[in-house]
C-alpha cells in the first residue's frame, strides 16, 4: 500500500490524498460503507459502484463465525467470495468482543467469547485475528485492540491501553511473520486508544508511531462521549500522527461528524449509520435528516433531495418512498439504503474536491451554517447507561 498526500487546507487541517492498493486506488478523504457479513445490507456490488464506493469494510468477528474460514478459504478469499474487486478493509474483531462484554472473558492475551448465533465457545487473540484477516485477504488489516466504553475511569483506561499496546505489538509480530495468501499485498493499521484522556491518547499515538505502521486509526471515540470531546481529541491525535500516513477515525458517523473530522485531519471514516438508519426510515438530505415514516410525506410528491443523483431521488417522490416504507416493501429499504450511501459518499467527495481546489474553508463554513446539527444527547445517555450498570 502506498499513500500520497496531495493537498492540504490552509485554514484547517483537512487534506486530500491517494491510497494505492493492489485492488485499485482510494481517494481520500473517503467514507467507507460497512459490509459486515460480506455485503453492505440491501445493496448489490453494482449499486455500490454506481454510488462511487471505492472501498468497503468487512467484519472479522462475523465472517469468522459465518460463513467461517473454511468457506472463505475454498472461495478464494473475501474479494473473490463476494465478487468485489475494489479494496476491502477488515476490522480485527476487537470492537465486537467489546460490544458483547457480557459474553466474553479476557485472560492474558486471549479473549474467550460465546457466539451470538448459537452460544458456541470461541477465542480471539492478536495472533488469531491476524490469521483470520490473512485468510480474508483484505487490503487493509486492523490490529487487535480493546475498545473502552464511555464513561470509563482513568485507571481502567490506563490498564486497557497497556493491554491494547501489547496486543498491537503482538499483532504486528504475527502479521510480519506471515505472508499474504491470495497474491496481493496487505497493509497493517494501528489503533490509537486512551478513552477521553488526552495524555493517554498522546501516549498511544507516540508509542504506535514508533512502531511504524502503514496507517493509523483512532478508536474508542463515537461511543457515547460528548461531541466536543470527540472533535477535540480527534484534532489533537491527528496532529501527533505522521503526515505521510493515512488517518482513520473508526465508527464515524453522522454527516456533521464526518465533515468536522475531515476539518481536523482525518482521511478515512466508516459507519453502519447510513444503511441502518435507512432501514428505519431515516434519510439524509442537504437540509438535514427526515423520517420518511411521518404522515406529512404521504402526499409529498417532491423528490427527497433534488441534488442527489441516486435512483430514489431521481425517479421517485417522498410520497412513494413513504408508501413503500409503510407497506413494508423491500424495494423501499433498498432505495432508502442506496440514497443514504450515495448522500454520504457524495458529501465526502465534495469535501475532497473543495480541498483540492483550495476552498475547503468556504465549504466547511457553509456546511456548518446550513446543515442542521443534531442535539448532543451524550451526557444524558451516559448517565442512563451508568444507572443501568449500577442497578
Amino acid at each position: 500500500m502506498k499513500f500520497e498526500l496531495l493537498k492540504t487546507s490552509n485554514a484547517y487541517a483537512a487534506r486530500a490524498g491517494l491510497i494505492q492498493t493492489d485492488h485499485g486506488p482510494v481517494e481520500t478523504p473517503v467514507f467507507m460503507p460497512v459490509g459486515t457479513r460480506g455485503t453492505v445490507k440491501a445493496l448489490t456490488n453494482e449499486e455500490l459502484i454506481s454510488a462511487s464506493a471505492s472501498i468497503i469494510l468487512g467484519n472479522t468477528y462475523h465472517l469468522y463465525l459465518r460463513p467461517g474460514m473454511d468457506v472463505i478459504r475454498e472461495g478464494g478469499g473475501l474479494h473473490k467470495f463476494m465478487n468485489w474487486h475494489r479494496p476491502i478493509l477488515t476490522d480485527s474483531g476487537g470492537y465486537q468482543v467489546f460490544s458483547l462484554a457480557h459474553m466474553r472473558k479476557i485472560e492474558g492475551d486471549v479473549t474467550t467469547f460465546r457466539s451470538h448465533i448459537d452460544g458456541s465457545l470461541h477465542t480471539l487473540s492478536p495472533e488469531k485475528s491476524m490469521e483470520i484477516q490473512r485468510m480474508l485477504g483484505s487490503d487493509i488489516v486492523m490490529v487487535f485492540d480493546e475498545c473502552t466504553p464511555y464513561p470509563c475511569d482513568y485507571a481502567t483506561a490506563k490498564e486497557s491501553l497497556t493491554r491494547t499496546h501489547r496486543w498491537e505489538r503482538l499483532s504486528r509480530e504475527a502479521f510480519d511473520a506471515t505472508d499474504p495468501l491470495w497474491g496481493h499485498t496487505q497493509a497493517l493499521f494501528a489503533i490509537v486508544q486512551g478513552s477521553v484522556y488526552e495524555d493517554l491518547r498522546m501516549e498511544s499515538a507516540a508509542y504506535l508511531t514508533n512502531l511504524d505502521f502503514d496507517g493509523y486509526a483512532i478508536g474508542g471515540l463515537a461511543v457515547g462521549e460528548p461531541k466536543a470531546i470527540m472533535y477535540e481529541l480527534t484534532g489533537k491525535v491527528c496532529q501527533q500522527l505522521p503526515a505521510e500516513k493515512p488517518r482513520y477515525l473508526m465508527g464515524v458517523g453522522k454527516p456533521e461528524d464526518i465533515i468536522h473530522s475531515i476539518a481536523r485531519g482525518v482521511d478515512m471514516m466508516d459507519c453502519v449509520l447510513p444503511t441502518r438508519n435507512a432501514r428505519n426510515g431515516t434519510l439524509y438530505t442537504r437540509r438535514g435528516k427526515i423520517n420518511i415514516k411521518r404522515a406529512e410525506f404521504s402526499k409529498d410528491f417532491s423528490p427527497l433531495d433534488p441534488e442527489c443523483p441516486c435512483p430514489a431521488c431521481q425517479n421517485h417522490s417522498k410520497a412513494y418512498l413513504h408508501h413503500l416504507y409503510k407497506t413494508g416493501e423491500i424495494t423501499g429499504l433498498r432505495l432508502n439504503s442506496l440514497h443514504n450511501i450515495t448522500f454520504f459518499l457524495q458529501l465526502v467527495r465534495e469535501a475532497r474536491q473543495s480541498i483540492q481546489e483550495g476552498r475547503f474553508s468556504k465549504f466547511y463554513e457553509n456546511f456548518c451554517q446550513t446543515y442542521p446539527m443534531e442535539e448532543d444527547h451524550s451526557a444524558k445517555n451516559a448517565a442512563s447507561r451508568e444507572r443501568r450498570r449500577k442497578s
